[in-house]
């Protein structure tokens, strides 16, 4: 079977980011280290063009993403991140970017390209969802994280009071959790109001 085939069975046929019924087309989610299945989706030539062609976007049509970014899919799951990233100065994108979550094999896919970050942010402290953190932000746990050497197991949903940031490791913040100033990954993070 054809990866284009494989595509419409996996779709039933529809845009895999906006849900168009026509004119679609295999599209090899970039960077294609490997061609194939799993790096490719399905895609109208509205959502390729406006993908392909940055310059053509109409934030309208993205809305789509809203429902699209919840696939379990990860080559739809990278494209709708890098779109939401792409229009985040139209507000809304924010907002749902704030929403999602991406495991960290496929946010790395997503970043790759430099799709949605900034040269600077290479030494930046990101959280999950690719937002800046600073010293005395706060943030929620996305995982339950054991602690070594404190016996206990720091919960999914707890948040975390005026962080501050481990200088000279990008992937670290530091934050009291049960009275206990501890070391923990931006990537089990997202920051909060």
């Amino acid at each position: 079977m054809s990866t284009e085939k494989e595509l419409h069975t996996r779709s039933g046929s529809i845009c895999e980011l906006c849900a168009a019924t026509t004119n679609l087309k295999g599209f090899e989610v970039p960077p294609a280290n490997t061609t194939g299945f799993d790096k490719s989706i399905l895609l109208c030539d509205t959502c390729i063009t406006q993908i392909t062609q940055p310059d053509t976007v109409d934030p309208k049509h993205w809305h789509c993403l809203n429902d699209s970014m919840w696939s379990q899919i990860p080559a739809v799951q990278v494209m709708a991140w890098r779109m939401l990233n792409r229009l985040r100065a139209e507000g809304w994108p924010q907002d749902l970017l704030d929403m999602l979550y991406l495991e960290e094999d496929i946010l790395k896919w997503a970043q790759i390209t430099g799709e949605g970050l900034d040269a600077e942010d290479i030494h930046k402290h990101l959280d999950s969802n690719g937002v800046e953190l600073l010293t005395g932000d706060n943030v929620v746990l996305i995982k339950d994280l054991p602690v070594k050497g404190a016996n206990f197991t720091a919960k999914r949903g707890q948040s975390v009071f005026r962080i501050t940031l481990v200088k000279d490791n990008t992937e670290q913040i530091e934050g009291k959790i049960n009275g206990q100033n501890i070391v923990i990954l931006t990537k089990y993070v997202k920051k909060t109001n």
